[in-house]
C-alpha cells in the first residue's frame, strides 16, 4: 500500500510541475493558472450536473478535485473518456 500512495504522490508531483513550468511561460502565469482550474472546476460541475441526461458522472473526491484543479478541463474531459470506457 505504501509503493501505492508513493506512486500516487510522485505523479501528482509531477503534475504540478508541469502545470507550473507551463503556466510560468505565458504572459500573466497566475492569472492563467486560475482561469484553467476554474474551467476545470466548472467542467466536473457540468459532467455532474448532465449525469441524468448521459447516464454518466464522475465522483467528487479528493483526486478527482485535484485533477479537475491541476489539470483543467483536459484532466477532466480524461477522466471521463476512462470513466466511459470502464463501464463497457
Amino acid at each position: 500500500m505504501i509503493l501505492v500512495q508513493t506512486i500516487g504522490v510522485f505523479a501528482a508531483l509531477m503534475s504540478v510541475i508541469g502545470v507550473v513550468l507551463a503556466a510560468s511561460k505565458a504572459k500573466r502565469p497566475l492569472l492563467r493558472a486560475l482561469g484553467s482550474a476554474v474551467c476545470g472546476a466548472a467542467s466536473l460541475g457540468a459532467v455532474n450536473l448532465l449525469e441524468g441526461y448521459t447516464g454518466v458522472s464522475i465522483a467528487l473526491n479528493y483526486a478527482t478535485a485535484f485533477v479537475a484543479v491541476v489539470l483543467g478541463a483536459p484532466g477532466v474531459v480524461t477522466m471521463l473518456l476512462l470513466r466511459v470506457l470502464l463501464l463497457f
